[in-house]
């Protein structure tokens, strides 16, 4: 299994539970009405815009709630100041880890992502710490039911993708950062659907924890952060068993 596709089948998981849990329109919906605030409501001329909306298109969110969160971000009265916030820092056996963050209180969010790491025996790291194990890539689903793999391969690259991988149900396409947003928008008009993508931190390398209690606090750490309302997105290299 590739490190894109591990990745990937982590974020389906976390993605269900999150829904189940009710959190995931409200952060979803804060990252479009920032992207808007900062970039305008044109996802044609604000890609920040178009990749926090493909993203919520990925977790099934209403077109009427997207066009709110816009509407949120281009309301001069709205009296919402968020900022992102990146937080790096080392889990139970070495694991790293990376944390989104959308807050409008620096201090508040710093203090409650430390407590998190130092109460599942981790540690808050700096800027850069463990970045630099990690890769920033567009990874772009595509169902394989009825799909023709060489069109589809070709159309990718074509349009821009950096790599194309099969899984056992399903098609990725890797793109930078950068092209995301154009390389889905063309396999869109070539007429492919069942697509969900976004822009995520991919593990280089995954680490295996035997020692069961790390693992205990290793989840423990992931759900903790993954509950904060300021946290949009939690990445680790932790090889999490099938």
């Amino acid at each position: 299994m590739s490190g894109h596709s591990k990745w990937v089948n982590i974020r389906n998981r976390k993605g269900k539970q999150d829904a189940l849990k009710g959190k995931v329109f409200t952060k979803l919906a804060r990252a479009i009405t920032v992207a808007a605030r900062e970039g305008g409501d044109d996802p044609s001329y604000n890609s920040s815009l178009a990749t926090a909306i493909e993203k919520a298109k990925a977790q099934n969110m209403p077109n009427d709630n997207i066009d709110r969160a816009i509407k949120a971000g281009t309301d001069a009265a709205s009296g919402e100041n968020y900022e992102t916030i990146i937080y790096e820092g080392y889990g139970p056996s070495g694991t790293a880890f990376i944390v989104q963050c959308l807050t409008d209180n620096r201090n508040r969010t710093a203090a409650d992502i430390r407590h998190c790491f130092s109460k599942n025996n981790g540690n808050l790291g700096t800027t850069g710490c463990v970045s630099y194990l990690f890769d920033r890539r567009g990874v772009i689903s595509i169902e394989s039911d009825d799909v023709d793999e060489d069109a589809l391969m070709m159309a990718a690259l074509d349009a821009g993708a950096e790599d194309f991988e099969t899984q056992e149900d399903s098609y990725e396409v890797i793109s930078s950062p950068e092209d995301f947003i154009a390389v889905i928008n063309s396999l869109k008009e070539e007429g492919y659907t069942n697509i969900k993508g976004d822009v995520m931190y991919i593990p280089q390398t995954y680490i295996k924890v035997e020692d069961e209690e790390d693992v205990k606090l290793i989840e423990k750490l992931i759900e903790a952060l993954e509950e904060n309302d300021d946290v949009q997105e939690v990445y680790y290299n932790w090889d999490v068993p099938e």
